[in-house]
Protein backbone atom coordinates (compact mmCIF):
# COMPACT_ATOMS: atom_id res chain seq x y z
CA UNK A 1 0.00 0.00 0.00
CA UNK A 2 1.76 3.18 -1.04
CA UNK A 3 0.34 6.34 1.17
CA UNK A 4 1.05 9.41 -0.30
CA UNK A 5 1.33 11.90 2.30
CA UNK A 6 3.46 14.56 0.65
CA UNK A 7 3.14 18.20 0.45
CA UNK A 8 1.79 19.07 -3.04
CA UNK A 9 3.83 21.88 -5.25
CA UNK A 10 0.63 23.99 -5.92
CA UNK A 11 -1.26 26.11 -4.02
CA UNK A 12 -4.40 24.67 -2.65
CA UNK A 13 -6.90 27.20 -1.90
CA UNK A 14 -8.55 26.59 -5.60
CA UNK A 15 -11.88 24.80 -5.21
CA UNK A 16 -11.95 21.80 -8.24
CA UNK A 17 -13.47 22.48 -11.11
CA UNK A 18 -14.00 19.77 -14.37
CA UNK A 19 -12.67 20.93 -17.55
CA UNK A 20 -13.74 21.91 -20.87
CA UNK A 21 -12.97 18.69 -23.38
CA UNK A 22 -12.81 16.05 -19.85
CA UNK A 23 -16.08 14.39 -20.29
CA UNK A 24 -14.90 11.01 -20.99
CA UNK A 25 -15.41 8.34 -18.69
CA UNK A 26 -13.63 5.99 -19.67
CA UNK A 27 -11.17 4.62 -16.98
CA UNK A 28 -8.41 2.73 -19.35
CA UNK A 29 -6.56 5.05 -21.50
CA UNK A 30 -5.89 3.12 -24.27
CA UNK A 31 -6.29 -0.33 -25.24
CA UNK A 32 -4.23 -3.03 -27.18
CA UNK A 33 -5.84 -4.97 -29.92
CA UNK A 34 -7.63 -7.12 -28.25
CA UNK A 35 -7.97 -4.76 -25.72
CA UNK A 36 -5.75 -6.67 -22.97
CA UNK A 37 -4.64 -4.40 -19.88
CA UNK A 38 -1.49 -2.88 -20.28
CA UNK A 39 0.80 -3.82 -17.11
CA UNK A 40 3.22 -5.62 -18.06
CA UNK A 41 4.92 -2.83 -20.38
CA UNK A 42 8.44 -1.97 -19.03
CA UNK A 43 10.57 0.89 -19.81
CA UNK A 44 13.61 -0.27 -21.70
CA UNK A 45 16.99 0.09 -20.47
CA UNK A 46 18.73 3.53 -20.19
CA UNK A 47 15.31 5.09 -20.38
CA UNK A 48 15.40 8.75 -18.38
CA UNK A 49 13.73 7.85 -14.84
CA UNK A 50 12.71 11.54 -13.96
CA UNK A 51 15.69 12.53 -12.00
CA UNK A 52 15.23 16.06 -10.70
CA UNK A 53 16.38 18.92 -12.21
CA UNK A 54 17.92 22.59 -11.21
CA UNK A 55 14.70 24.99 -10.71
CA UNK A 56 14.77 27.46 -13.70
CA UNK A 57 13.80 30.76 -12.72
CA UNK A 58 9.82 31.91 -11.95
CA UNK A 59 7.42 31.45 -15.07
CA UNK A 60 10.20 29.22 -16.86
CA UNK A 61 10.03 25.82 -17.79
CA UNK A 62 13.41 23.55 -18.46
CA UNK A 63 14.51 20.62 -19.08
CA UNK A 64 12.47 17.94 -21.38
CA UNK A 65 9.67 20.39 -21.84
CA UNK A 66 11.74 24.22 -22.61
CA UNK A 67 9.84 25.83 -25.37
CA UNK A 68 7.24 23.27 -25.92
CA UNK A 69 3.59 25.66 -27.24
CA UNK A 70 1.54 22.71 -26.00
CA UNK A 71 2.81 22.69 -22.20
CA UNK A 72 2.80 26.84 -22.62
CA UNK A 73 -1.09 26.73 -24.04
CA UNK A 74 -1.61 24.16 -20.85
CA UNK A 75 -0.30 26.33 -18.38
CA UNK A 76 -2.33 29.16 -19.33
CA UNK A 77 -5.13 27.02 -19.10
CA UNK A 78 -4.52 25.67 -15.70
CA UNK A 79 -3.83 29.09 -14.22
CA UNK A 80 -7.36 30.10 -15.66
CA UNK A 81 -8.00 27.18 -12.95
CA UNK A 82 -6.04 28.90 -9.76
CA UNK A 83 -2.43 27.27 -10.18
CA UNK A 84 0.65 29.30 -10.22
CA UNK A 85 2.21 29.64 -13.14
CA UNK A 86 5.96 30.20 -11.60
CA UNK A 87 5.27 26.73 -9.77
CA UNK A 88 3.98 24.98 -12.79
CA UNK A 89 7.00 25.90 -14.76
CA UNK A 90 9.02 24.23 -11.60
CA UNK A 91 6.88 21.52 -11.73
CA UNK A 92 7.47 21.04 -15.41
CA UNK A 93 11.03 21.36 -15.59
CA UNK A 94 11.50 18.34 -13.59
CA UNK A 95 8.83 15.96 -15.89
CA UNK A 96 10.59 13.81 -18.54
CA UNK A 97 9.75 13.27 -21.78
CA UNK A 98 9.40 9.39 -22.34
CA UNK A 99 9.85 8.06 -26.15
CA UNK A 100 9.96 4.78 -25.47
CA UNK A 101 5.97 5.32 -24.02
CA UNK A 102 4.86 6.41 -27.54
CA UNK A 103 6.29 3.65 -29.21
CA UNK A 104 4.74 1.29 -26.87
CA UNK A 105 1.40 2.80 -27.60
CA UNK A 106 1.99 2.72 -31.48
CA UNK A 107 2.72 -0.93 -30.86
CA UNK A 108 -0.56 -1.39 -28.78
CA UNK A 109 -2.76 0.51 -31.05
CA UNK A 110 -5.46 -0.95 -33.17
CA UNK A 111 -5.44 -3.68 -36.31
CA UNK A 112 -5.90 -2.41 -39.16
CA UNK A 113 -7.84 -5.69 -40.24
CA UNK A 114 -9.31 -8.50 -38.51
CA UNK A 115 -8.67 -12.20 -39.02
CA UNK A 116 -11.59 -13.71 -41.72
CA UNK A 117 -11.29 -16.92 -40.58
CA UNK A 118 -11.27 -18.52 -36.38
CA UNK A 119 -7.75 -18.34 -35.27
CA UNK A 120 -8.13 -19.25 -31.55
CA UNK A 121 -8.03 -15.70 -30.20
CA UNK A 122 -10.08 -16.08 -27.85
CA UNK A 123 -8.92 -18.87 -26.14
CA UNK A 124 -5.07 -17.31 -25.72
CA UNK A 125 -6.58 -14.16 -24.22
CA UNK A 126 -8.67 -15.97 -22.35
CA UNK A 127 -5.53 -18.27 -20.54
CA UNK A 128 -4.33 -15.34 -19.67
CA UNK A 129 -6.40 -14.77 -17.09
CA UNK A 130 -8.41 -18.45 -16.37
CA UNK A 131 -5.01 -20.19 -15.24
CA UNK A 132 -5.24 -21.96 -11.76
CA UNK A 133 -2.50 -19.59 -10.37
CA UNK A 134 -4.79 -16.64 -10.88
CA UNK A 135 -7.68 -18.45 -9.39
CA UNK A 136 -5.53 -19.47 -6.74
CA UNK A 137 -4.33 -15.68 -5.99
CA UNK A 138 -8.10 -14.26 -6.48
CA UNK A 139 -9.45 -16.47 -4.10
CA UNK A 140 -6.80 -15.80 -1.66
CA UNK A 141 -7.30 -12.24 -2.36
CA UNK A 142 -11.24 -12.75 -1.55
CA UNK A 143 -10.80 -14.32 1.14
CA UNK A 144 -8.06 -11.61 3.01
CA UNK A 145 -11.08 -8.64 2.02
CA UNK A 146 -14.12 -10.48 2.11
CA UNK A 147 -15.83 -8.54 4.85
CA UNK A 148 -14.68 -5.04 2.72
CA UNK A 149 -16.04 -6.89 -0.26
CA UNK A 150 -19.33 -7.83 1.72
CA UNK A 151 -19.72 -4.57 2.67
CA UNK A 152 -19.28 -3.34 -0.96
CA UNK A 153 -21.77 -5.40 -2.27
CA UNK A 154 -23.83 -4.59 0.05
CA UNK A 155 -23.34 -0.67 -0.12
CA UNK A 156 -23.31 -0.84 -4.18
CA UNK A 157 -24.90 -4.53 -5.32
CA UNK A 158 -22.46 -5.17 -7.54
CA UNK A 159 -21.03 -9.06 -6.68
CA UNK A 160 -17.77 -9.47 -4.90
CA UNK A 161 -16.69 -11.55 -7.68
CA UNK A 162 -16.99 -8.93 -9.84
CA UNK A 163 -14.80 -6.59 -7.78
CA UNK A 164 -12.30 -9.11 -7.41
CA UNK A 165 -12.43 -10.01 -10.90
CA UNK A 166 -11.76 -6.54 -12.44
CA UNK A 167 -8.74 -6.10 -10.01
CA UNK A 168 -7.33 -9.34 -10.66
CA UNK A 169 -7.23 -8.40 -15.03
CA UNK A 170 -6.33 -4.94 -13.92
CA UNK A 171 -3.45 -5.66 -11.91
CA UNK A 172 -3.12 -9.15 -10.84
CA UNK A 173 -4.71 -8.13 -7.46
CA UNK A 174 -1.93 -5.54 -6.90
CA UNK A 175 0.82 -7.73 -7.99
CA UNK A 176 1.28 -4.99 -11.09
CA UNK A 177 1.01 -1.42 -10.10
CA UNK A 178 3.51 -0.24 -12.92
CA UNK A 179 6.62 1.87 -11.83
CA UNK A 180 6.55 4.53 -14.26
CA UNK A 181 5.87 8.43 -12.70
CA UNK A 182 2.34 9.38 -14.05
CA UNK A 183 3.35 12.68 -14.77
CA UNK A 184 5.83 11.78 -17.14
CA UNK A 185 2.77 9.62 -19.13
CA UNK A 186 0.49 11.88 -19.14
CA UNK A 187 2.55 14.99 -20.59
CA UNK A 188 4.39 12.37 -23.15
CA UNK A 189 1.25 11.62 -24.30
CA UNK A 190 -0.26 14.72 -23.99
CA UNK A 191 2.29 16.91 -25.79
CA UNK A 192 4.03 14.15 -28.07
CA UNK A 193 1.71 11.60 -28.83
CA UNK A 194 -1.05 13.69 -31.47
CA UNK A 195 -3.75 10.59 -32.03
CA UNK A 196 -4.44 10.99 -28.69
CA UNK A 197 -3.07 13.94 -27.18
CA UNK A 198 -6.80 15.49 -26.85
CA UNK A 199 -7.55 12.86 -24.11
CA UNK A 200 -4.23 12.96 -22.45
CA UNK A 201 -3.91 16.60 -22.02
CA UNK A 202 -7.78 16.50 -20.47
CA UNK A 203 -6.30 13.81 -18.24
CA UNK A 204 -3.09 15.89 -17.52
CA UNK A 205 -5.51 18.46 -16.26
CA UNK A 206 -7.53 16.01 -14.05
CA UNK A 207 -4.59 14.90 -12.61
CA UNK A 208 -2.73 17.90 -11.39
CA UNK A 209 -6.02 19.23 -10.21
CA UNK A 210 -6.54 15.56 -8.24
CA UNK A 211 -2.99 16.14 -6.22
CA UNK A 212 -4.10 19.54 -5.56
CA UNK A 213 -7.11 18.25 -3.77
CA UNK A 214 -5.73 15.12 -2.69
CA UNK A 215 -2.26 16.89 -1.04
CA UNK A 216 0.13 15.24 -2.52
CA UNK A 217 3.25 15.40 -4.74
CA UNK A 218 2.34 14.96 -8.32
CA UNK A 219 6.10 14.02 -8.97
CA UNK A 220 5.82 10.67 -6.48
CA UNK A 221 2.98 8.40 -7.64
CA UNK A 222 3.37 5.91 -9.95
CA UNK A 223 1.44 3.51 -12.51
CA UNK A 224 1.15 2.34 -15.86
CA UNK A 225 2.56 3.64 -19.05
CA UNK A 226 -0.70 5.39 -19.80
CA UNK A 227 -1.03 6.83 -16.71
CA UNK A 228 -3.73 4.42 -15.23
CA UNK A 229 -2.80 3.90 -11.42
CA UNK A 230 -3.58 1.89 -8.09
CA UNK A 231 -5.22 -1.75 -8.12
CA UNK A 232 -7.98 -0.72 -10.28
CA UNK A 233 -6.29 1.16 -12.77
CA UNK A 234 -8.28 4.62 -12.81
CA UNK A 235 -7.27 7.54 -14.92
CA UNK A 236 -7.08 10.84 -13.19
CA UNK A 237 -10.61 11.80 -14.36
CA UNK A 238 -12.33 8.76 -13.14
CA UNK A 239 -10.40 8.73 -10.47
CA UNK A 240 -12.54 12.49 -9.76
CA UNK A 241 -15.44 11.04 -10.43
CA UNK A 242 -15.85 7.61 -9.05
CA UNK A 243 -12.72 6.69 -6.12
CA UNK A 244 -14.48 6.51 -2.47
CA UNK A 245 -12.89 7.26 0.41
CA UNK A 246 -14.53 3.40 1.53
CA UNK A 247 -12.33 2.78 4.77
CA UNK A 248 -13.19 5.78 6.58
CA UNK A 249 -9.25 7.24 6.78
CA UNK A 250 -10.35 10.53 4.81
CA UNK A 251 -8.21 10.01 2.01
CA UNK A 252 -9.32 8.18 -1.33
CA UNK A 253 -6.01 6.14 -1.94
CA UNK A 254 -6.29 3.71 -4.61
CA UNK A 255 -3.10 1.82 -3.73
CA UNK A 256 -5.36 0.76 -0.47
CA UNK A 257 -7.13 -2.49 -1.10
CA UNK A 258 -10.17 -0.69 0.61
CA UNK A 259 -10.34 2.06 -1.06
CA UNK A 260 -9.76 0.31 -4.60
CA UNK A 261 -12.49 -1.86 -3.63
CA UNK A 262 -15.16 0.53 -2.86
CA UNK A 263 -13.97 2.62 -6.00
CA UNK A 264 -14.97 -0.07 -8.43
CA UNK A 265 -17.99 -0.86 -7.54
CA UNK A 266 -19.00 2.93 -7.43
CA UNK A 267 -17.54 3.09 -10.62
CA UNK A 268 -19.87 0.06 -11.85
CA UNK A 269 -22.95 1.90 -10.18
CA UNK A 270 -22.38 5.32 -12.26
CA UNK A 271 -22.25 3.22 -15.30
CA UNK A 272 -25.45 1.56 -14.93
CA UNK A 273 -25.08 -1.86 -13.13
CA UNK A 274 -28.01 -3.49 -12.45
CA UNK A 275 -28.14 -5.25 -8.98
CA UNK A 276 -29.47 -9.13 -9.25
CA UNK A 277 -29.20 -8.79 -13.16
CA UNK A 278 -27.26 -11.34 -15.34
CA UNK A 279 -23.93 -10.71 -17.04
CA UNK A 280 -23.97 -12.74 -20.13
CA UNK A 281 -25.39 -16.31 -21.74
CA UNK A 282 -24.14 -18.51 -24.06
CA UNK A 283 -26.54 -19.21 -26.46
CA UNK A 284 -26.74 -22.12 -28.94
CA UNK A 285 -27.08 -21.53 -32.78
CA UNK A 286 -28.81 -23.55 -35.57
CA UNK A 287 -27.67 -22.14 -38.85
CA UNK A 288 -24.68 -20.52 -39.66
CA UNK A 289 -24.25 -16.51 -38.56
CA UNK A 290 -23.43 -14.55 -41.46
CA UNK A 291 -19.77 -13.37 -40.70
CA UNK A 292 -20.64 -9.66 -41.66
CA UNK A 293 -23.04 -9.48 -39.06
CA UNK A 294 -22.30 -6.76 -36.46
CA UNK A 295 -20.92 -8.63 -33.28
CA UNK A 296 -19.51 -7.14 -30.00
CA UNK A 297 -20.63 -5.46 -27.26
CA UNK A 298 -21.74 -2.61 -29.18
CA UNK A 299 -23.85 -3.98 -31.13
CA UNK A 300 -27.95 -4.66 -29.74
CA UNK A 301 -30.43 -6.99 -31.07
CA UNK A 302 -34.53 -7.52 -30.25
CA UNK A 303 -35.35 -11.17 -29.37
CA UNK A 304 -36.94 -11.46 -32.32
CA UNK A 305 -33.92 -10.51 -34.15
CA UNK A 306 -31.86 -13.12 -32.50
CA UNK A 307 -34.19 -15.29 -33.22
CA UNK A 308 -34.42 -15.21 -36.91
CA UNK A 309 -30.59 -15.61 -37.31
CA UNK A 310 -31.05 -19.17 -35.86
CA UNK A 311 -30.02 -18.38 -32.32
CA UNK A 312 -31.53 -20.01 -28.93
CA UNK A 313 -33.11 -17.17 -27.11
CA UNK A 314 -35.28 -19.36 -24.45
CA UNK A 315 -33.10 -19.23 -21.76
CA UNK A 316 -32.58 -15.52 -22.48
CA UNK A 317 -33.93 -13.47 -19.08
CA UNK A 318 -36.87 -10.72 -19.64
CA UNK A 319 -36.76 -6.85 -19.04
CA UNK A 320 -32.67 -6.45 -20.55
CA UNK A 321 -32.52 -3.33 -22.54
CA UNK A 322 -29.29 -4.44 -24.40
CA UNK A 323 -28.79 -7.93 -26.42
CA UNK A 324 -25.20 -7.66 -27.61
CA UNK A 325 -24.58 -10.54 -29.78
CA UNK A 326 -20.94 -11.61 -28.54
CA UNK A 327 -18.84 -14.39 -30.78
CA UNK A 328 -15.97 -15.65 -29.28
CA UNK A 329 -13.26 -17.06 -31.75
CA UNK A 330 -12.06 -20.74 -30.47
CA UNK A 331 -10.28 -21.56 -33.13
CA UNK A 332 -11.94 -24.35 -34.70
CA UNK A 333 -15.04 -22.25 -34.94
CA UNK A 334 -16.82 -19.62 -32.93
CA UNK A 335 -18.50 -19.38 -30.05
CA UNK A 336 -22.12 -17.00 -29.46
CA UNK A 337 -23.01 -15.46 -26.20
CA UNK A 338 -25.45 -12.85 -25.91
CA UNK A 339 -24.47 -9.99 -23.44
CA UNK A 340 -26.79 -8.42 -21.64
CA UNK A 341 -27.22 -4.83 -19.61
CA UNK A 342 -23.87 -5.67 -17.22
CA UNK A 343 -22.13 -7.30 -19.60
CA UNK A 344 -22.16 -3.40 -21.29
CA UNK A 345 -21.30 -1.83 -17.98
CA UNK A 346 -18.00 -3.76 -17.68
CA UNK A 347 -16.92 -2.72 -21.68
CA UNK A 348 -17.38 1.04 -19.64
CA UNK A 349 -14.47 -0.28 -17.77
CA UNK A 350 -12.19 -1.42 -21.11
CA UNK A 351 -13.81 -1.14 -24.18
CA UNK A 352 -13.26 -4.81 -25.35
CA UNK A 353 -16.03 -7.98 -25.76
CA UNK A 354 -12.66 -9.97 -24.59
CA UNK A 355 -11.98 -7.84 -21.98
CA UNK A 356 -15.36 -8.44 -20.53
CA UNK A 357 -16.06 -11.94 -21.20
CA UNK A 358 -12.80 -12.61 -19.17
CA UNK A 359 -13.67 -10.49 -16.35
CA UNK A 360 -17.81 -12.33 -16.36
CA UNK A 361 -15.62 -16.27 -16.65
CA UNK A 362 -12.74 -15.50 -13.87
CA UNK A 363 -15.67 -13.74 -11.38
CA UNK A 364 -17.55 -16.94 -12.28
CA UNK A 365 -14.57 -19.21 -11.65
CA UNK A 366 -13.73 -17.53 -8.27
CA UNK A 367 -17.48 -17.30 -7.50
CA UNK A 368 -17.09 -21.18 -7.84
CA UNK A 369 -13.95 -21.96 -6.10
CA UNK A 370 -15.39 -19.69 -2.80
CA UNK A 371 -18.50 -22.35 -3.13
CA UNK A 372 -21.35 -20.46 -4.78
CA UNK A 373 -23.05 -21.47 -7.50
CA UNK A 374 -21.93 -20.91 -11.14
CA UNK A 375 -23.23 -21.47 -14.40
CA UNK A 376 -21.27 -23.97 -16.48
CA UNK A 377 -18.78 -21.88 -18.56
CA UNK A 378 -19.00 -24.37 -21.62
CA UNK A 379 -15.95 -22.47 -22.91
CA UNK A 380 -14.07 -25.79 -23.57
CA UNK A 381 -17.01 -27.65 -25.87
CA UNK A 382 -16.32 -27.51 -29.39
CA UNK A 383 -18.91 -25.41 -31.58
CA UNK A 384 -21.75 -27.23 -33.56
CA UNK A 385 -21.26 -26.68 -37.89
CA UNK A 386 -23.53 -24.39 -37.39
CA UNK A 387 -21.30 -22.13 -35.42
CA UNK A 388 -18.20 -21.87 -37.77
CA UNK A 389 -19.86 -19.20 -39.66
Amino acid sequence: MIKLQVRFLLPLACAAVALGGCSTQQTRASDTADGAPLWFAEAPRGSAAGTSLARPAAGSVGGDYAGYPGLERFMARMEAEGFDTAELARLFSQVKRQQWIIEQMDRAGPRASKPTQPTGAWLRYRAKFLQESNIAAGTDFWRRHAATLARAEQQYGVPAEYLVAIIGVETRWGGYLGSHRIIDALATLAFDYPRRSEFFTGELAHYLIMARDEKFDPLLPVGSFAGAMGLGQFMPSSFRRYAVDFDGDGRRDLWNSEDAIGSVANYFIGHGWRTGQPVAERVRVAKAVPASLETGFPSNYRTQELAALGIEVARLPAGQQRLSLLRLDIGSGYEYWVGFDNFYVITRYNHSSYYAMAVHQLAQALKARRGGASRTLMTEEKPTSAARG
